[in-house]
Parts: C-alpha cells; structure tokens; sequence
C-alpha cells in the first residue's frame, strides 16, 4: 500500500499484525527506548523497525539499529533518508538514497472520524470548506483523518530540512481523488511559513499521494531534489 504512494527508487516495507515481522526482535540499545513501555507499543515500536532493517537490506545497506534522534525523529544511516510509522495492526518504513531524494514522509491512520474536537483543532477554515465538499460527494471517506495523516506526513519530510517544529496551522492542504470516486489520489501542501531551502531555492510546495485500504489511510510526501525546470516551485 505505502509502495504504490511512492517512487521508484524508494524502498517501502509494510507489515500487518499477522506478519512475522510483528514480532521482529529489538537490538539492544533500542531496547532502553522502550524499556517501560507497555506490550503494545513494544510490538509496534519492533515491527517498524523490523520493517526498516528489510527495507535497508534491499537497498544494501547492512541491517543496523534504528535510534531516535530529536523530537523522536529516527536516525538513518549516512546515505539514506526514511521514514517509518505505526497505528493499530499496521506499520511501515520506507527508506531511499540521499542521491535521489532529499526527504520523505509516510503515514498511517485508522481510516475512521477523529475524536471529537481534534478537527477543530487541525483544521484551517479554508480546509475545513474543502473536506465539506470531499464529503458532499464521497461519504465513504474520512477525509478529516486523511488531512490529519497528510499533515503529518508534511511534517515528517519537512523536520530532517529544518530542524523545526510545524504547527497544523502551518501548512494548507489540498486532497484530490485522481479519479470520481476514488479511494486514492493527490495532495499539495502549501507552506504557510518560509520553506527549506532545497539546492539553493527556497521550496513553498510539497507534494505526495494518498490512499485509503482496508480501513487504513495512508499518505506519503517526497522532496526531489531542486531541478533547473522554471515550472517546478
């Protein structure tokens, strides 16, 4: 699923709760991470990692631990750039070559509402329009948790550029099904605060895709690298 969301040269693996990969075991120094934690997240926090070491295996790169680095971002060896992520019976990382691209981002979601009161919180007024009239027409969506996981997917490409946090109010998203009725499609973030510089050019855009499947949202974003094309933002 995160696979079809991606480009070529990205490497993802995904697992469900009845992968042996739900039970992949923790190195050493990432057991001090969890050391506390409850079963669950135990599991959680193994499997995604257990997704990332195959994903590193597939673009060569020896397995190795996957440690947190600040604001709990995941440290990736020289060379790469990935990201990972966990909701209840799925995970997934996908990892890529610096080489061919910047950044990237993923995310999943239980494909059901938010909690009451978390759209309000997310949400500018100019998105909340737009999902109103996504609703209209396709009901079967949750298009206020497909926004949420957008917005985190955003985040997660945007941190390795800037070291900085982004607030949900700092970036207006626009979702589009490629097609009537759809359960997959675009999305376009505008970032409402000056962007990275990427290859010397100040990037305002970020561009990804979405799907929903098997009562899971998911959605990715990608940073190429800056290109000599007047029409790229």
């Amino acid at each position: 699923m995160i696979e079809e969301l991606l480009p070529e040269s990205v490497v993802a693996v995904e697992a469900r709760a009845d992968d042996p990969l739900w039970d992949a075991p923790l190195h050493p120094v990432e057991e001090a991470l969890v050391a506390r934690a409850v079963a669950k997240r135990r599991r959680e926090f193994a499997a995604v990692r257990g997704c990332a070491r195959r994903a590193m295996e597939k673009l060569g790169v020896p397995p190795q631990p996957v440690l947190s680095g600040e604001r709990g971002a995941p440290r990736w060896p020289d060379g790469l750039a990935g990201s990972m992520t966990h909701c209840d019976g799925y995970c997934a990382a996908a990892l890529v070559r610096t080489a061919d691209l910047v950044s990237l981002g993923i995310d999943a979601e239980p494909h059901g509402p938010l909690p009451e009161g978390v759209g309000a919180s997310i949400l500018l007024p100019a998105e909340a329009s737009r999902l109103d009239a996504l609703a209209a027409r396709w009901p079967t969506v949750h298009w206020d948790r497909l926004l949420f996981s957008a917005k985190e997917s955003v985040y997660k490409a945007w941190f390795p550029l800037t070291r900085q946090w982004l607030d949900f109010s700092e970036a207006d998203i626009t979702v589009r099904p490629d097609a009537d009725g759809a359960p997959y499609g675009t999305l376009r973030a505008e970032l409402l605060v000056p962007g990275p510089l990427v290859g010397g050019r100040r990037l305002q855009v970020f561009e990804g895709r979405w799907t929903v499947r098997e009562g899971v949202v998911a959605t990715s974003v990608v940073i190429p690298h800056a290109t000599d094309d007047p029409a790229r933002p």
